[in-house]
């Protein structure tokens, strides 16, 4: 099970804590780099800090020249000029992983979608994610980025 770090303290959680949307889902203004992603892992509440703090660590070991991105309340990680590869979003009871071209990974990541090329995977509280099957999906995804509709 991925946990969460050191609490921070009370004061400065109060006060600096964006909005929590559905599901517990950071509300955070769209913006490009490392920072407003950094933003939205540090609000993500609970147990879903650290599987966020996890999954951004793990992208930057696999993909050091990921880009780095927050639209529509999720954080984005592409090739420049290339397209995203994947996006997180925060739900009551999981974290869902988008492959953005999940379709064409091996294996398949296992939840469908509505979209024909887009795959998820959910990371629940209590769950130990294959590390190295998500690295091997890091590793192919990143190497076939989707269009870059989310500018």
């Amino acid at each position: 099970m991925i946990r969460e770090g050191a609490p921070e303290s009370a004061a400065g959680a109060e006060t600096a804590r964006p909005k929590l949307l559905s599901g517990g889902n950071p509300q955070i203004p769209k913006g490009d780099g490392d920072a407003p992603v950094q933003a939205y892992i540090a609000a993500m509440p609970g147990w879903k800090r650290g599987v966020g703090r996890y999954l951004d660590g793990l992208i930057g070991r696999v993909v050091p020249d990921a880009r780095k991105a927050v639209r529509w309340n999720s954080p984005f990680y592409g090739i420049e000029d290339q397209g995203w590869f994947l996006s997180f979003h925060c739900f009551t009871r999981y974290i869902k992983v988008t492959f953005l071209n999940g379709a064409s990974l091996s294996p398949v990541p296992p939840v469908d979608s509505r979209h024909e090329r887009v795959r998820y995977f959910h990371i629940h509280e209590d769950d130990e994610p294959d590390e190295d099957l998500l690295v091997s999906w890091l590793r192919q995804a990143s190497n076939m980025p989707g269009e870059d509709l989310f500018r």
